[in-house]
């Protein structure tokens, strides 16, 4: 069973043509825009920097099924980075996990769309998340779990780089190896910058690939904006039965908006409204032309 789910997704990340994740990547940054538009402010240029990485997951690397979102045989993703769930929320409204209405009430006191994931009130979140550090640990255990229990499905947990920093991140990469959790992976968007300022000023963690390696794990680096590098990368990950994999995705905070591309920490946490809104609207459409 599990060498049959396998081949299946090689072949899904075989098959399909990487501009067409080019394309779904720029559309998801236009949704983050408009959905963070429902709420007073929203954290923009590190939801910016994961749009590949999770459109890949979301397209062609996670099997899901259509409009069940606890479907038991899926794949399971955790988002440690916490902050970022409003550019999951197109994606699940996509999957029929709940009308596309909803995203209209993102921000609002009662919706079920919260700014960090919440698995208690929004369909398709296996893991609730927003202190940071936790989800490697909790994506190794359901990573246990599963070949325990003789499922076949397999774990994602997408990092921050200033995640990284915490202890236990560390503790839970060492466990994983010695558990040879082979159905774990791990993404690290590697923005290089944190809300406390440049990720290697506030704590070096680099070289991330060789750290990850000396813990025991298959680990690569990609280029975080390229979906043909990301699924080569995903495909590796498939083939490695006996130890954890780490992909790290090197990637730009504020991608697609070059006023925050300069100034990341400053749109950590902000509010886009008016010309300003129209403004950074119109430099995407314009990115895909």
């Amino acid at each position: 069973m599990e060498s049959a789910r396998k081949n299946e997704t090689l072949e899904r990340l075989r098959t399909v043509n990487p501009e067409t994740l080019v394309e779904r990547s720029r559309q998801l940054r236009l949704e983050i825009l408009d959905v963070i538009s429902h709420a007073p402010m929203g954290h923009y240029s590190s939801s910016l920097s994961c749009a590949e990485v999770l459109v890949t997951l979301y397209h062609h690397v996670l099997r899901l099924r259509q409009g069940e979102p606890c479907w038991p045989d899926r794949d399971r993703f955790l988002l440690g980075k916490g902050h970022v769930a409003v550019a999951l929320w197109p994606l699940f409204a996509e999957l029929g996990f709940f009308p596309h209405e909803w995203l209209e009430t993102f921000g609002k006191l009662d919706s079920r769309l919260t700014d960090h994931p919440d698995m208690h009130r929004a369909p398709g979140v296996d893991f609730s998340s927003g202190s940071l550090g936790h989800n490697l640990s909790v994506g190794l255990g359901m990573a246990i779990a599963a070949r325990r229990r003789g499922k076949d499905h397999r774990v994602y947990v997408l990092l921050g780089d200033g995640e990284i920093h915490e202890g236990q991140v560390w503790e839970a990469a060492m466990a994983a190896s010695h558990y040879q959790a082979g159905n774990l992976v791990a993404i690290v968007d590697a923005n290089g910058s944190c809300a406390d300022g440049p990720t290697e000023a506030v704590m070096s963690i680099e070289p991330l690939v060789e750290r990850f390696t000396s813990f025991g794990w298959r680990s690569v680096e990609v280029d975080g904006h390229d979906p043909a590098a990301l699924m080569s990368a995903f495909a590796q990950a498939m083939q490695s039965a006996d130890k954890p994999f780490c992909i790290v995705a090197r990637t730009l905070k504020g991608k697609g908006l070059s006023f925050m591309e300069s100034s990341p920490r400053e749109w950590h946490l902000g509010a886009l409204s008016g010309d300003d809104l129209e403004r950074a609207r119109r430099e995407i459409r314009e990115a895909g032309q």
